[in-house]
């Protein structure tokens, strides 16, 4: 029997609760605040700092952390404390959000030249995770060597550089909880802490960017206003009701839950198949949900051409709401769940780590989008810059400025471009792993796989003539 006055029946509930109104507040003040409101960093991100705050001023007049209050000998944010509740949140949202995303239908065409492009983004978006993890990891090996002889074991730890920049909250905390396990003391706030200031990246190399754009008057300050939504843009005719004897929003949620399922099936057979992979086959619970979702859209798909089901039960703005939703909860977590004591250790190394990132990845992808997207090169920068550097909202606010109403085809190469990113960022998942007491042999991978992708993706400059040759034979025909 559950004891409700127990506080272990509240502790989850009053974590999210608490995020969910630091979300709250975070708004009113960029609202408010006419220097907040004109900043690009994201709501969620604001909301997380707020709470971080409070914590480090909570921990210096108590001695303790906010979330680790106890009363009656027990925690009152749930078993363990309230920072492994806003871990546990982090690592479930991040997979949610990606279910959600790809439960969304597309009847979109791609032309030829288009599916170019798409592929281009997407190699774009591995090779820079791998020029991340190349600083990333030189960084941390000359800091073990050099500077900080703690971190002399652990030299591997800059390896979290693509996972918290270019892969966001959820995946640095997977890969520091992962690089714990293995002697890392701290490695979840580490990883947590690089994804932080991988959106300040974001915030602050956008704005600079953008204001040194508009001087030379390639673009104008953006106008868009939020508009009223037409209702084909909120249901298709061929979807249930928006409310029957069961809410639309409802089945979305259903569909998302029976997506997770799933992905705990899969990832509970994995491990019992490989029982010395189950921490990295856990990490990827959001890997997973996006098969789960896609498996899921066929089966309703089978079932509609058979007529099981009459109407389509999927719904793309309902889905894309609640994608965001998760989104928002899980980045607001992650930055909330950040170990003040890990900070105070490694700043100086997080510090350097976060200058050098948003460095490399802002004149990598300037250089790429100038060369392979001429006819949109600021719309493809700012949106691959902020999307490498925090999440797809952060690309989506980033590409605001430059494009209002997505009249470029950027937008769409970031949507499409995450099948070809999955596949190429696969084999970056295990060698990660592999970090740890062989830095040198995994920078040595990085670096060949980086030159290769490179070569796929300059492929028409450095093979010119080929391409010349081929489209020249085209023609004629």
């Amino acid at each position: 029997m559950t004891d409700f006055w127990d506080f272990n029946a509240w502790g989850a509930f009053l974590v999210l609760t608490i995020l969910l109104m630091s979300l709250l507040i975070a708004n009113i003040i960029k609202k408010a605040i006419p220097f907040m409101k004109n900043a690009l960093l994201p709501t969620s991100v604001l909301a997380g700092v707020m709470l971080l705050i409070f914590d480090a001023i909570w921990t210096g007049c108590t001695g303790g952390s906010f979330f680790d209050i106890t009363v009656g000998g027990n925690f009152l944010f749930g078993v363990g404390g309230g920072n492994k509740t806003l871990e546990t949140i982090t690592y479930h949202t991040l997979a949610l959000g990606f279910i959600a995303s790809t439960l969304k239908s597309s009847s979109t065409r791609i032309s030829k030249k288009r599916l170019g492009e798409v592929v281009d983004t997407g190699v774009t978006t591995v090779a820079t995770y791998l020029i991340q993890g190349i600083f990333g990891i030189l960084i941390t090996i000359l800091a073990a060597w050099l500077l900080v002889p703690e971190l002399f074991d652990f030299a591997a730890a800059g390896i979290l550089l693509p996972f918290g920049f270019g892969q966001g909250t959820g995946q640095a905390l997977n890969y520091g909880t992962i690089f714990e396990g293995q002697g890392f003391e701290g490695g979840a706030s580490f990883g947590l802490s690089v994804a932080a200031l991988g959106f300040l990246s974001a915030s602050v190399g956008g704005v600079i960017h953008l204001n040194i754009v508009r001087r030379r008057e390639k673009l104008g300050k953006s106008t868009r206003t939020d508009s009223i939504l037409h209702s084909e843009e909120i249901e298709d005719i061929d979807e249930v009701p928006m409310q029957e004897s069961i809410d639309k929003m409802t089945l979305q949620l259903c569909l998302i839950a029976t997506g997770y399922a799933i992905t705990f099936g899969i990832i509970v057979g994995l491990s019992a198949l490989l029982p010395s992979m189950a921490d990295i086959i856990y990490g990827f619970n959001f890997l997973f949900g996006v098969l789960a979702a896609s498996l899921i859209k066929v089966i309703m798909k089978g079932l509609k051409k058979i007529h099981v089901i009459k109407e389509k039960y999927t719904n793309n703005f309902l889905l894309t709401r609640v994608s965001n939703f998760f989104f928002d909860v899980m980045v607001v977590a992650g930055i909330a769940a950040i170990d003040l004591k890990v900070l105070g250790r490694y700043w100086h190394i997080l510090l350097v780590l976060g200058v050098v990132g948003l460095v490399v990845t802002y004149i990598y992808n300037k250089f790429v989008a100038k060369k392979l997207f001429p006819d949109y090169r600021e719309e493809q920068f700012l949106m691959m810059y902020g999307m490498l550097t925090g999440t797809a909202s952060t690309g989506i606010i980033l590409l605001r400025e430059a494009d209002p109403d997505f009249k470029t085809p950027a937008a769409d190469n970031m949507v499409f471009q995450n099948f070809p990113a999955i596949i190429l960022g696969f084999p970056m998942m295990f060698i990660a792993k592999m970090a740890p007491g062989n830095e040198i042999l995994v920078l040595g991978i990085i670096i060949v796989y980086f030159a290769a992708l490179n070569i796929v993706l300059f492929r028409r400059t450095i093979f010119k003539r080929l391409y010349a040759k081929r489209a020249s034979k085209e023609k004629t025909e």
